[in-house]
């Protein structure tokens, strides 16, 4: 099986969408003392992921 542009662009998007999950749930959950620094960065993995989904096809 051969991975294309929009395959990997699509494993991408969903690698970063977890790791942006894993860092909200983590500062929610665990280091409630830094949730607001963990949170606005998993948000910014998860506009990372969005990037990544838009941009399949288009490359």
């Amino acid at each position: 099986m051969a991975m294309n542009k929009n395959t990997i662009f699509g494993w991408a998007s969903f690698l970063t969408f977890l790791v942006g999950t894993a860092l909200v749930l983590l500062g929610v959950l665990k280091y409630r003392d830094y949730a607001i620094g963990f949170s606005v960065t998993g948000i910014g993995f998860f506009f990372i992921s969005w990037v990544f989904n838009a941009l399949k096809g288009r490359v």
